[in-house]
């Protein structure tokens, strides 16, 4: 058991389901964290050694949904996007500070505007590993969808532009505290903000090359050279294959191996520094049942890896 060098001795994990789907237009998304419990998730945490913080309830967000929500400009429900993270924010911030480990179970990846915004909230100097097979750092005005899961860290980073809607974001996370593993479908926009920005970015291609030991290695030593930083993990089940994680909205081809993405679960753990992570974009409503089960099942087994299950 590693001991943890910013969670409290009392290892605890509070577990934040957020059943959202309003960053991108596909049903089922919301069901993601109902199925990754119902699978059994918090008992599995619990066997690990850690206690859990968790109402046993799945809140709902409708509440926060705006009567009406045009477009504003290209972006997509910014209203009850930018509501619904804000309240994550919250939550995550306060666990955080509490000392315990937070781990978000979505929904779309637009929450990452929540999750790790609530992290640099608690921890201001963390960094963030962002794996993906897309880059999420189109601004509202270079995205061609709309659907704002593909523009979390540039509201983070503050490299979007002013949005009303989003005043309450803080550019809290300098760029060059984030670096991205498994990138393979980038739009051209995004190409030139990570160039721009000199953001490190590890593709699939430098999985090819290096290997997974060796690109995690050399992600850490970009953002955390000494480990001394607290690490927020935020893991899209579509930087998968899709032959490992099916039910995802935005499957796309080559991605990681089963042992690749815990392996980067598994390093992560083991470096102490790991305060966060998240499991987003699984989607019941996409594939049969055997693909259903098979995508929440890495879902659980990711979120145990990040918590320190080991194969032997």
């Amino acid at each position: 058991m590693i001991e943890n060098k910013f969670v409290s001795k009392s290892r605890t994990v509070a577990v934040v389901p957020v059943p959202f789907s309003g960053g991108q237009p596909k049903d089922g998304v919301d069901e993601g964290p109902i199925r990754l419990l119902e699978f059994g998730i918090i008992d599995q945490i619990k066997e690990l050694g850690w206690g859990v913080d968790f109402s046993g309830e799945v809140g709902s967000f409708e509440h926060l949904r705006p009567e009406s929500d045009p477009d504003i400009g290209n972006m997509k429900n910014p209203r009850y996007v930018s509501r619904v993270t804000k309240a994550v924010s919250e939550v995550v911030e306060a666990q955080a500070k509490k000392g315990h480990f937070v781990l978000t179970l979505g929904g779309d990846h637009s929450l990452g505007i929540g999750t790790v915004s609530g992290t640099l909230a608690a921890y201001p100097d963390a960094c963030v590993i962002w794996v993906d097979a897309h880059a999420d750092i189109n601004t509202p005005e270079t995205t061609e969808t709309g659907n704002l899961h593909g523009c979390p860290l540039s509201f983070v980073t503050g490299i979007a532009s002013e949005a009303p809607e989003f005043e309450w974001v803080k550019p809290a996370l300098a760029t060059d505290r984030l670096v991205y593993i498994g990138l393979r479908d980038v739009d051209d926009a995004e190409k030139e903000i990570l160039k721009k920005y000199n953001i490190k970015a590890f593709s699939m291609h430098e999985v090819d090359k290096y290997g997974i030991g060796e690109v995690v290695k050399k992600a850490l030593e970009h953002v955390n050279p000494n480990l001394d930083r607290p690490i927020h993990l935020s893991f899209d089940v579509d930087a998968l294959d899709p032959s490992v994680a099916p039910s995802t909205g935005t499957p796309v081809r080559g991605g990681l191996t089963f042992r690749e993405g815990h392996y980067i679960c598994e390093a992560l753990y083991e470096t102490g520094c790991l305060v966060a992570t998240d499991i987003v974009e699984v989607n019941p409503a996409l594939g049969d049942e055997a693909s259903l089960y098979q995508t929440v099942a890495v879902g659980c087994s990711l979120s145990r890896s990040a918590l320190g299950e080991t194969l032997l």
